[in-house]
C-alpha cells in the first residue's frame, strides 16, 4: 500500500536551508516513489493513504553515539527510533543480541556516518519534529516504528 507522509514542511536533508512548505513524501514498500506537493501526489496516486504530521519532516537520522540504556537489545533499538534515528554507527552496536535487534527492526548498522536526504527510489527513512525538536514519527524502511499520540 502506498502511503502519502505530509508535514508543516518538509526538508530533504536536514542543513537544507528552505524547507518545502506542505511538502510530501509518497511511500512504497521501504523505497520512496516520489516527492512533491500533497496534492501533487494525491493527483498522482490517487487513493493512497496520506498520514499528516505536526512540524518538519527529514530524513531519518543517524545515532553517533551509544545507544540509549534499556533492559533489552530490543528496548534500545525502540529508544533510538523514538528519537528518530534509523541508523547507527557499527562501533555502538557491540553484541550478537545487540545487532540482531537492529536488523530485525530494519535499522541500519553504519561503518561511518553518511549524509542522508530523500531521494525518489531510495530506502524510506523519514522523521518528524516539532517545534520543541521532539520527534513525532520515525518511519524505518518504509514502516512506522514510531509515533508520538
Amino acid at each position: 500500500m502506498l502511503t502519502i507522509h505530509v508535514a508543516d514542511e518538509l526538508r530533504y536533508a536536514w542543513g537544507d536551508p528552505d524547507p518545502v512548505k506542505d511538502g510530501a513524501v509518497a511511500v512504497e514498500g521501504d523505497r520512496v516513489a516520489a516527492t512533491g506537493s500533497l496534492a501533487g501526489l494525491q493527483e498522482r496516486f490517487p487513493g493512497a493513504r496520506v498520514r499528516r504530521w505536526p512540524g518538519v519532516l527529514g530524513p531519518g537520522l543517524v545515532l553517533e553515539g551509544p545507544l540509549p540504556d534499556a533492559p533489552t537489545p530490543r528496548e534500545r533499538v525502540h529508544a533510538v527510533l523514538k528519537s528518530g534515528a534509523v541508523a547507527v554507527l557499527e562501533q555502538y552496536v557491540d553484541s550478537v543480541a545487540l545487532r540482531g535487534a537492529a536488523g530485525r527492526n530494519d535499522v541500519v548498522v553504519l561503518a561511518r556516518v553518511r549524509p542522508a536526504g530523500i531521494e525518489a527510489g531510495g530506502r524510506a527513512d523519514l522523521a518528524v519534529f516539532d517545534e520543541d525538536g521532539a520527534c513525532v514519527a520515525t518511519v524505518c524502511a518504509g514502516r512506522l516504528v514510531h509515533r508520538r499520540r
